[in-house]
This record gives structure tokens, sequence and C-alpha cells, in this order.
């Protein structure tokens, strides 16, 4: 990895270690089809990381552009799965409100970390994001499915206005929504 890219990566992981609660997870009632579906639409915290995974993946291209937000999901199965078997995951709210930050923070730098380094970092991401879906959304199928749906039309979202904007020459444009992501993070761990 180049020395410049680690360092970025060092200095935007910072907000993890110092990032405080959110608390947007408690239990949302049943956990039918709807509510997973619904749910990542409903906090600011899942919306803007969701799509800054996909802002993310356009901006470095390639195999990413795929592989980032499959990684993320993946690992957000795994944290529902670790939570409906009450396994304890330490630090989830500040690792979710850290991805905020730190993902929008790697779309305003212009990172282009290699590929395998994004897919640990949004791994991470997505376990935490899951497991707080897990302690929540109970043990049914439904909702884990639905939770899937909308998090994968998130990352297509995120994907498809970071490749127009790419393809109209706008990474200016593609970055200062990264800024905009992590100042919307940073407004959330003032709030919490």
């Amino acid at each position: 990895m180049p020395r410049a890219t680690t360092i970025r990566i060092s200095i935007l992981a910072v907000p993890l270690a110092l990032a405080t609660p959110v608390l947007a997870h408690p239990g949302h009632g049943p956990a039918t089809l709807l509510a997973g579906l619904t749910h990542p639409f409903t906090g600011a915290d899942h919306v803007l990381a969701m799509v800054a995974v996909g802002l993310w993946a356009a901006l470095r291209g390639g195999k990413a552009v795929w592989v980032w937000p499959l990684a993320f999901v993946a690992a957000m199965l795994a944290g529902f799965a670790l939570a409906g078997a009450g396994i304890a995951l330490p630090m989830v709210e500040p690792t979710i409100l850290a991805s905020v930050i730190v993902l929008g923070g790697l779309v305003a730098a212009g990172a282009r970390a290699p590929t395998a380094a994004g897919v640990v970092l949004v791994a991470l991401f997505g376990l935490a994001h899951g497991y707080a879906h897990g302690v929540e959304g109970g043990g049914t199928a439904a909702f884990p499915f639905g939770f899937i749906v909308s998090t994968a039309a998130l990352h297509l979202a995120g994907l498809g206005i970071g490749v127009g904007l790419a393809r109209l020459n706008k990474s200016g444009l593609l970055r200062m929504l990264g800024l905009g992501v992590a100042a919307g993070g940073a407004l959330l761990a003032f709030a919490g």
C-alpha cells in the first residue's frame, strides 16, 4: 500500500477510537421483511455509510466496484449471525459512526486504496452494521433479507452517482459529496 494511502487511512481511522455511540439501534418492532427493507433508510448513519461504500468503490474503480459492496453485505450478514448467536461484539455503535466519517473522508480525500485493504475496511464496518441489525431484528430470515436488499440498493445508488460523476469528469464534486458524508458523520457524533 502506498505510504500516502496508509497515512490517509490511519488519520481517518482516528474517529473510530474517538466516536461516541449514536444509539440508533434499539428494537424497531417485529422483524418483518418490511422492517428489514425500510430500516436502512430510517437512520442517517445507515444511508450515509452505505452510499459512501458505493461512492468510494466508484472512485476506486476496477474490482472494487463490486467487491467492496459485496464485502460489506457479506460481513453484515456475519454480524447479524453473531448477534443472533448471542456473541457480544464490542464498540458496535462507535464503529457504525466511524464508518460514516471514515468512508466519507476517504471519498473526500480521493483515497484509492488497494482492493484488499478496502475489503477489510468495509467488511469491518459492515460487520458492525449487521450486528446492530441482528440485535434488533431477531431470528427471522425475512428481516435480514430485507436489509440486504436495501443495503444493496444504497450501495448501487452510491455507485451510480460516483460513476456518473466520473463520466462527467466531475471528480471534484464526488469528493465534495464525500466531505458531506464525513460532515454528516461528525454531526451525528455531536448529536449522540
